[in-house]
């Protein structure tokens, strides 16, 4: 508000001050004058006159300007300080986003090969990167196993998924961007039946691969046990059995974790993989991986040979040798009508049978469909080995050694498909699951292709590789007593069961984490003042450096002329 004559009053104030000012500046004024007048004593005494005022004068000015400017840097150190402890307390620490990384793996399992691609963030949760599902291609074709007659049309095959890689990948880090191809059960066999072949296949894929801008990490044949666990691993981090992320956007590891156990079945071999609930007392079927910062003893094993495939194969070989010389070969779990007609060559193309001593292999041999349940059941149990175990009641099948299966498990690939074509899918009571295959199997040929597509080229082995599971899982697994355990399972959280995904995130331990990118925050109010602080500053020294571009009293006419 304005007041009259307050613009007087505030004048009259200054300068009141200005001559306090002047007040206490004046001795030490006087000091400096007598200390300068007894230095040129010797001067003529008109001179020293002369001198004397201007010494007066000059010095009175040069001492406001002094003054005027100690005290501008007093105020800018001030500010300085101020300005400081602003920046420095109580400020926030603020993760930046990180930049997503990317990995794919080739799954060249026995009747085909997928490509899988995820990604993850540049950080780490516990050395372990957080993955998830971004891509899925199916390569067309059969197992790189398959080429082993023209192992150059292996690679060739994988170039469309490559494709739609290369337009899923940011190219800015393709180069980066790690590719490994994992084989699993097609290939050990090769691997057995003719190791220059498996070689082959593997360089040519290899040499494809290479030529793509991605940073390739190799091509291998997986172990059963690494399949298994690898496979158990996708299970619990896609349930969030070991890590979960919280309302608050943080990892946690989960109170009262549960852990799952995973059944998978492919064409060649079928694993199996759980946490018992007593000590693994065959160290090599025992597995120990670490992750987010916990130690599991994981029991694991893979029956090579008895995936769904070699196992119908074995089925096959196993119905020739019961009859004898009878042609056409009644196979009870093919339906009535059906008939399937192989040449022996074909037939005994596996290391998974035993071949006569002699044969011929263009001869061929018919198998004819009877619709019979029950005996197609007896004869599955006869290719496998349900009585021989050393450390019995501790067994699987063929004498191999496993701790009753302990919690509830994931059913995925074969298992999957198989039971959800029969509508058992994701889980039935085993009364249901007995009656519906049961019911199943009696079907002719003709009433399964009326309601079905004949193009479906499994639909002659659904009965047979039911059959089959329900063997492995009851006669071989024993879940006689926990069937309710069991869930058939594509996929969990929208991202397919499959042992890529624990194979990646194994090797994200390999893939060196981005530095995080930090950031210091302040709150607004604290930023507003930071800011009035250093513009103040800012002007202040502009004041300074005009003063001192501009004063010059050495050559100041006007202060020259006062002086006189």
């Amino acid at each position: 508000m304005y007041t009259p004559g307050g613009h007087k009053k505030a004048i009259n104030h200054t300068f009141d001050r200005c001559r306090l000012l002047y007040s206490l500046l004046r001795p030490a004024i006087v000091l400096m004058l007598i200390s300068i007048g007894l230095r040129n004593y010797k001067r003529e005494k008109r001179s020293q006159r002369r001198n004397f005022c201007d010494g007066v004068f000059g010095i009175k000015i040069s001492m406001v300007k002094q003054v005027a400017l100690a005290a501008v840097v007093v105020v800018m150190g001030c500010v300085g300080i101020i300005a400081l402890i602003l920046t420095l307390v109580q400020h926030h620490l603020v993760d930046l986003p990180h930049r997503m990384q990317y990995g794919m793996v080739f799954d060249a399992g026995s009747t085909h090969t997928s490509l899988y691609m995820y990604r993850w963030p540049g950080n780490k949760e516990n050395n372990t990167g957080v993955v998830s599902q971004m891509l899925v291609c199916d390569v067309d074709g059969d197992g790189i196993s398959s080429y082993a007659q023209d192992p150059p049309a292996a690679g060739l095959s994988l170039r469309k998924c490559l494709e739609s890689a290369l337009a899923a990948v940011p190219a800015n880090q393709r180069r980066e961007t790690p590719v490994y191809l994992g084989a699993t059960a097609g290939m050990r066999l090769l691997q057995l039946q003719n190791p220059t072949q498996s070689d082959q296949v593997l360089e040519q894929v290899t040499k494809v691969i290479q030529g793509y801008p991605f940073d390739f990490r190799g091509a291998r044949i997986l172990s059963g046990m690494e399949e298994g666990a690898y496979g158990w691993i996708t299970i619990n981090y896609l349930q969030e059995s070991f890590i979960k992320h919280t309302f608050e956007g943080e990892w946690v590891s989960p109170k009262g974790r549960k852990i799952w156990g995973a059944l998978d079945m492919g064409g060649s071999s079928t694993q199996i993989a759980f946490t018992p609930g007593q000590p693994v007392q065959d160290p090599a079927s025992a597995l120990g991986p670490k992750l987010y910062g916990y130690q599991y003893e994981v029991y694991t094993h893979s029956y090579l040979c008895y995936g769904k495939e070699q196992a119908m194969r074995q089925l096959l070989v196993h119905l020739l040798k019961m009859s004898r010389s009878t042609r056409p070969v009644k196979h009870p779990c093919y339906h009535l009508g059906y008939n399937l007609t192989l040449t022996l060559g074909d037939l005994y193309d596996s290391p998974c049978v035993a071949r006569p001593v002699t044969f011929d292999p263009a001869s061929e041999v018919t198998f004819t469909g009877t619709s019979e349940p029950l005996r197609c059941l007896n004869q599955i149990k006869n290719i496998m080995n349900l009585t021989a175990c050393s450390l019995a009641p501790a067994c699987g099948f063929n004498g191999v050694y496993q701790p009753p299966v302990s919690g509830n498990f994931f059913a995925f690939s074969t298992y999957y498909y198989t039971f959800d074509f029969l509508g058992l899918a994701p889980q039935s009571s085993l009364s249901q699951a007995t009656t519906t295959i049961d019911t199943f199997c009696k079907r002719t040929w003709d009433s399964l292709k009326t309601e079905y597509s004949e193009k479906d080229k499994y639909l002659r082995d659904y009965c047979a590789s039911a059959n089959y599971i329900m063997t492995v899982l009851l006669d071989g697994y024993k879940f006689n007593q926990t069937w309710g355990n069991i869930y058939f399972q594509r996929q969990v959280a929208d991202t397919d069961i499959s042992w890529t995904l624990g194979y990646m995130l194994n090797l994200t331990n390999l893939i060196p984490s981005e530095r995080p990118l930090v950031m210091t925050g302040v709150q607004h109010g604290q930023w507003a003042a930071e800011v009035f602080f250093i513009a103040f500053a800012v002007f202040l020294s502009l004041m300074v450096l005009a003063i001192l571009l501009l004063w010059n009293p050495r050559g100041n006419t006007t202060i020259d002329a006062i002086t006189l």
